[in-house]
This record gives structure tokens, sequence and C-alpha cells, in this order.
């Protein structure tokens, strides 16, 4: 956390109130499952442990999850959403849901909403009560509060025990009993980073002790008498980065860093993706225990186990590092104004002059972006995933423009059946000021495209979809995203498709 208390003081004080929490259905006995290998979770969360640190460390046990497995570099929002601290981070990693959703805006917990959007053991257990569920953590508020009393057993180790007690009881979990899912957080790197900064030797010690921990709990995996009639998929996580400097809650790169090491669930050994996000775990983990997403709980987590790129993700291999923008950094690749097949831009209205990168409609990623401009809410675009389309004209008119902008972004020609309902699905984030729009248009069979959809508002990042009535004999349906202004805000699009009803 950024502010207060330090973790252990939290810990003493909770250990003082008997807050060490241990509700247990008693240990099952250890049994191999005949027919298909059972399913089993172990997720581990690294407090504020930071991928590229995690690489420059003595870490041989995280090193080797990640040559047999899929890494997964990610970011986090900033405020105004929420800062990038615990509370809000373990709650979106738990629950499969971002912090609008869940409402845990801050480490004191005021006004959430995990009743409505619980953690993933909690869902799994009302789904598969048969199911043994094990959570365990140095971080007390974890265990306390963002897991449900439905989780048969929650542990929040005791100040006096801490990293060295947690490891020790989820092994023994691990290695004595059966759980189907295990959670386990470890606390000290994120210690170290407060006291130390990230870039510091403390640092990389307590990363490398943590990956020791992380040893023992895989150890105590593949060394279960019943493994190989276990299918395990194991995750690694952090719920937010440091400064080199120490601490987080802030909006900056370092501070925004999340990541995900997964092995098992069909994860292609030395694999790197770059479209998944926080929620993820979560969803990840239920789809692997067997357990049926219902549409209904809003989830924001997509399964890694099933990937689903979009057209825009396709151009990541081709983007180029900045031009015009001089904070981004010379070494960050994030931008094209090549469409992917099939697309178009239109920018015969489109001003001249202005900032090269944003220059009517461009595609780049969360990085390249965010670090155009900070704290303008850019670190909000949570639903969108790896490349994305961005309309950006307050970026665009950081250097002298003729005109305003005038762009239009075109879908390719998606088949539909004449007569019949079909729905557009995009995810978009839009940012007003006046006289900025954005439209939607659909045209049929190359006709004359009409407005679906008008922004002159304020839209927070969200997925959309619309109704459509196909008309009669239509075969096509193709989609324009129109965005006019100058110096104002900006629009996001990623994830456009159109399918029947």
């Amino acid at each position: 956390m950024s502010h207060g208390p330090s973790r252990r003081s939290l810990l003493a004080s909770a250990a003082s109130l008997g807050a060490a929490v241990a509700v247990s259905t008693g240990p099952l006995a250890a049994v191999a499952h005949a027919g298909a290998r059972g399913p089993k979770v172990l997720i581990i969360g690294l407090d504020g442990a930071l991928l590229s640190r995690i690489k420059d460390a003595a870490a041989p046990t995280l090193k080797s999850l990640m040559a047999d497995g899929l890494t997964a570099p990610s970011a986090l929002y900033a405020n105004p959403l929420a800062p990038t601290s615990s509370g809000p981070g373990w709650s979106t990693l738990l629950t499969g849901v971002w912090p609008d959703k869940h409402k845990v805006l801050n480490n004191d917990f005021t006004g959430h909403d995990l009743a409505r959007y619980p953690d993933f053991m909690t869902r799994a257990e009302a789904a598969k009560p048969s199911l043994n569920t094990y959570a365990v953590s140095s971080w007390a508020p974890i265990t306390d509060t963002i897991f449900s009393p439905k989780v048969d057993t929650r542990v929040s180790t005791p100040a006096a025990e801490y990293d060295t007690g947690t490891t020790a009881r989820a092994v023994a979990r691990l290695r004595d009993t059966d759980p189907d899912a295990v959670f386990v957080q470890l606390d000290n790197i994120d210690h170290a980073g407060h006291s130390d900064g990230a870039a510091s030797q403390q640092y990389l010690d307590a990363i490398r002790t943590a990956d020791g921990q992380v040893g023992q709990l895989v150890a105590a995996v593949t060394s279960r008498a019943s493994y190989g009639d276990e299918d395990w998929l194991i995750m690694i996580t952090a719920d937010h980065g440091h400064t080199d400097a120490g601490g987080h809650g802030g909006s900056s790169w370092p501070e925004r860093q999340t990541f995900l090491i997964a092995r098992g669930g069909g994860a292609t050994a030395g694999s790197v993706r770059h479209d998944v996000r926080m929620p993820d775990v979560a969803v990840s983990a239920l789809v692997h225990l067997g357990v049926p997403v219902d549409p209904a709980w809003g989830l924001d987590g997509r399964p890694v186990q099933q990937p689903t790129p979009d057209d825009f993700d396709a151009l990541r291999a081709g983007l180029k590092p900045p031009v015009d923008e001089t904070g981004i950094g010379s070494g960050v690749i994030g931008f094209t104004h090549a469409p992917p097949s099939g697309w178009s831009v239109d920018n015969a209205r489109m001003g001249g002059g202005g900032v090269t990168e944003w220059r009517g409609w461009s595609f780049t990623t969360d990085e390249f972006w965010t670090k155009a401009q900070r704290d303008q809410q850019r670190e909000l675009n949570i639903r969108a995933r790896n490349v994305f389309a961005v309309a950006d004209g307050d970026e665009w008119s950081d250097k002298a423009v003729t005109g305003t902008f005038d762009s239009t972004l075109i879908s390719p020609a998606y088949e539909v059946r004449g007569g019949a309902a079909a729905t557009l699905t995009y995810t978009t984030f839009y940012r007003h000021e006046a006289p900025q729009k954005g439209e939607v248009l659909v045209s049929y069979d190359g006709g004359t495209p009409v407005v679906v959809k008008t922004y002159a508002a304020d839209t927070p990042s969200v997925v959309e979809s619309l109704r459509l009535q196909v008309p009669a004999d239509a075969r096509t349906a193709q989609v324009r995203f129109r965005y006019t202004g100058g110096n104002n805000w900006f629009w996001v699009i990623d994830g456009v498709k159109i399918s029947a009803s």
C-alpha cells in the first residue's frame, strides 16, 4: 500500500484482534481421480512484484514456469478509477471484474460490492459445493474481506509467521490434503519495494526469497502421489508494481504493472501474450475447474485458455516507435496508421499538421498511448486489449494544426442475413469536450451510411451492444466510426464484430 501503516503493523494489529481466520470443513484424504485428470488450480500472488525485475533476479522457479508456459505482461488502471494499491488490485484479480464494478477503491474496502461480485472460489463453491477451496495470505484483508466465508478455509497468517508461515501452511495443504483450488499471497516483495525501492538489491533479494517459496509450493504439487491423475493450472500474478524509488498508488507505468505467468491449462511453453488483463485470472480459474461462467454475472475477464484476438491485434508486429512524441521513450514500440486487412481509414476531411502519431485514427497500445500523456484518464481504458484504435484530438493538437480533426475508421463488410436482427458489438472509451463528436454509422450492401449511435458525453470503458435490424435482402453490413473535433479529448474502439442476434 502506498500510505499509512506498514503491512507488518497491519498484520500485527490483525493478529492482536484474532484475525487469523480458519474456517475449515476438515482435510480430505488425497485420492486419485478416476478417468479424466481432475482439474485443480493454484494461484500465487506476489504482492508488488515487477515482471521486469523478476527477469533480473535470481529466480529459477519463476523463470522455469515462464519457459514451460505463458508469460503475459499487463497493466492496471489509475485514479480517478482507483489507485494502484492492494485493495483494488487483489479484488480485481480475484473477482474477475474491474473496480468500477466491485467498488473496492482503496485499502479500507469502504463501499465495496463484493456481495454482487464475489471472489472466484465463492462462485466455484456455489456451482460445485464438493470442491475443496483454500486461501492463505500474509496481507489479512485478502482472506478477511475479499474471500467470503463460503470458501472452505481462509487463513490470515499471523504477523509473527508472515510469508514463511504462509508458505508452510500452503505447502502442508497441498501436500497432505486434496484441495481443488488454492490461493497463496506472499507480501515481502512489496515490503522491499516500500523500504528500498524496486531498483534496489534488496528488492531483487526479496524476489529471490519469494522464488524459493514458489518453488516449495510447486514441489508440493508435483510431488503429490495423485499428481499424474491431476490437471493443475498454476498461475502467478501481482496486484501492482513499484517505482524505482519505492512506493505505488500513482499512475506511472511501473506502478501500473502486473503480469500473469501460467503453466498448465493448455498454455504453450515459452509463449508471450499481450491480450491478458487482470480479471482474466479469476475467470481462467473458474473455466479450468469446469464452472460454467454465466453471462449474467457480468464478469470482465476472459479465460486465457480461449484466446479471442481481434483484427487490430494482428498489427502488433508492425507497430512503430515514436516520431513526434517525446515522453514515450525511444525504445517503446506502439503505433501505426496502417489498418488491418479489410479495414480502412478515411482522412479526406482531416486537418493538417499536428502530432504525427495521432493524425487521424491510429492503432496503438496501452503503454504507448498512456505514456503520451499521463493523468488525463487514458489509464481508464480498461476493457480494450492488446492493440486498439484511437482518435485523439487532444494529443494531435500538441503541435500546430490546420483545420479540424475529422477521421473515419471503416470496418470490413460483415455478412448478415436480410430481414433478420444482428448485433454490433465493440469496446469503447470516449472522453468528451464540445464541439467534439463520435458517430457510429452502418451501411448495408454499400448503401448510404446511417447513424446508429452518437457520442457527445463522457462514456467510460464499456462493451457496447447495438441491435441492428437488417433490411430485407441485405447481405453485408459495414461500420464507420467517425470522430470530429479539435483540441478536445479522444475516442477508443476495439473488438468490433457483428453477429446474428
